[in-house]
């Protein structure tokens, strides 16, 4: 089975192109979404977070803006917050792969927005980046509620360029031309993974 690391910055079209995955009949991994469940009401995350940073909790779920207030510009914080939750993904993780091996999947997504920030693409067999042109991340992403240009530069300061992932993708997946185009790039990735072997992967950055 292939395990395939799926990242890109935020507004770069990652959400839309792991569901063209899925659509192919590819399992896909959603580390974001795997978060949200841990910080829902009765999430293996609630307790733990609210003992290490009390008053995070509301109506028994994490408030992740009261979080936020905790951990940004605070690396001690953000440490402490890393060490509950990524191994509770982890074990989430692990579910994934077993039921993906039982169903006979010979490919496998990993949706996981800070890859490469975390060192998580040495343990992939090929990483796919998803991109765009910076005009249009930043037109995108302004159009989410509660978002501004504070808010935004403050994510990307955390990201790693998006320049430098898609020098160090073995497929770079562009969202900017249309969901046709960014389709087709998919169905494209799958073929030539496929075809194999993996060492004749394309070079980085191809």
């Amino acid at each position: 089975m292939i395990t395939v690391g799926l990242t890109g910055s935020i507004g770069m079209g990652k959400s839309t192109t792991a569901a063209m995955f899925a659509a192919e009949g590819v399992p896909v991994y959603d580390a974001d979404a795997e978060v949200h469940a841990l910080y829902a009401k009765g999430g293996a995350a609630v307790e733990p977070l609210e003992a290490a940073f009390p008053g995070v909790v509301v109506d028994g779920a994490v408030d992740r803006a009261k979080l936020s207030h905790y951990v940004v510009g605070k690396p001690d914080e953000l440490k402490k917050l890393e060490a509950i939750v990524h191994p509770l993904v982890g074990e989430s993780r692990i579910g994934f792969f077993q039921k993906a091996v039982a169903d006979g999947a010979d490919i496998v997504i990993l949706d996981i927005p800070l890859l490469f920030e975390t060192g998580g693409e040495k343990r992939m067999d090929a990483v796919v980046v998803v991109s765009a042109p910076a005009d249009l991340q930043r037109q995108r992403v302004m159009a989410r509620p509660g978002m501004d240009e504070a808010k935004l530069d403050a994510i990307l300061a955390r990201q790693m360029a998006d320049a430098e992932k898609r020098a160090r993708a073995h497929f770079v997946i562009d969202t900017g031309q249309g969901l046709d185009h960014a389709r087709a790039q998919v169905r494209d990735v799958l073929k030539r993974l496929r075809a194999g072997p993996l060492d004749a992967l394309p070079e980085r950055g191809q």
